[in-house]
């Protein structure tokens, strides 16, 4: 077991403050300790981490549904997304240098202050991106480019999206809209105005979710996007008359009953870099719903588990500890 914060770790150098748990659970499983600094090797930089997005799916890893079709070793880590400043290159390196503001994406290991990531999975932040808003970019953000891409979305469609208010639903939202797509959304009613701001029209959860479904949208829908399982599967089905263009990154059992497609991400600096684009040119708005400090991941979690974020929730680093790592070793990213 790696020794917490508060316990120290032997030996000298540079340390990291990365987030883990030994024993699936409930949000108190999460603790912070300390390692030895990441190195980077070939091909990969060395990011210190400002800001690092959470999912729901870091959730579910830490309660351990994932277990039987992932066995992970313990201690387990978290995070698929960062964004932050190149402290280091390595060998080979030639497109990024120590100063960079960049967002990177990486599997189980974003929860820390410091993490080395390769060369071809971090892009560059815009200048006026706020540091909360690039470290929840990239996950949601390509899951949802991911999805429509699946769909085919285009045009002549009709998207219906399930949890359109969630992170991946508000990407969705506006990536569908910029192809040209109309929109419906499914939300609770306090965040119908939040859907409509995105260009949605909104409908609430529940019984008669059809019906209210062909009210918004009286010419059918063409596809659907899901973000929540449940009878929302069911309705979808109903909708379509089939499941050929509904997928899904929610319920792996109810979706494999119905033969709905579960689809994973499939991510790239290309749409990376599209998802930055259409930020800078005012087409996609990044929701922050809370910001939280990286020794409170376990309170991030638990926010996200309520199921009512608006958005997404962010892990913070303070960037004292920034500077602190500067006067340590000379490289320049305060």
């Amino acid at each position: 077991m790696l020794p917490t914060v508060d316990e120290g770790c032997a030996g000298g150098g540079q340390m990291a403050k990365i987030v883990v748990f030994d024993e699936f659970g409930g949000p108190e499983v999460l603790r912070l300790v300390e390692v030895p600094d990441p190195v980077p090797g070939t091909g990969q930089v060395l990011i210190r981490v400002r800001s690092a997005g959470v999912q729901p799916v870091d959730c579910a890893t830490r309660r351990g549904e994932f277990a039987k079709y992932r066995p992970l070793p313990f201690p387990i880590r978290l995070g698929n997304e960062v964004a932050g400043v190149v402290e280091r290159v390595g060998d080979g390196v030639t497109d990024f240098a120590a100063g960079d503001e960049v967002i990177a994406f990486l599997t189980l290991e974003g929860y820390a202050d410091a993490v080395v990531v390769a060369a071809d999975q971090v892009g560059r932040k815009p200048e006026k991106m706020s540091w909360a808003e690039a470290g929840v970019l990239t996950a949601s953000g390509q899951t949802a480019y991911t999805a429509l891409d699946e769909l085919g979305v285009g045009p002549r469609d009709t998207l219906l999206i399930h949890a359109a208010a969630g992170g991946v639903g508000s990407f969705a939202v506006q990536l569908a809209v910029a192809r040209g797509a109309r929109v419906v959304g499914t939300a609770s009613e306090r965040n119908h105005e939040y859907l409509l701001s995105l260009g949605a029209v909104p409908v609430t959860y529940g019984p008669g979710l059809a019906d209210r479904v062909r009210a918004a949208a009286p010419q059918g829908v063409t596809c659907v996007l899901d973000a929540i399982g449940g009878d929302a599967l069911d309705a979808s089905v109903e909708l379509l008359g089939g499941t050929e263009r509904i997928v899904t990154i929610a319920d792996w059992a109810r979706s494999a009953e119905l033969g709905i497609r579960r689809i994973g991400t499939q991510r790239s600096v290309a749409k990376l870099d599209e998802l930055t684009r259409l930020w800078s040119a005012g087409q996609l708005r990044v929701e922050v719903a809370e910001t939280v400090p990286l020794s409170r991941a376990a309170d991030a979690h638990r926010l996200v588990e309520t199921g009512h974020v608006r958005g997404k929730v962010a892990l913070v680093v303070d960037a004292g500890r920034h500077r602190e790592n500067r006067s340590r070793d000379g490289v320049g990213i305060a």
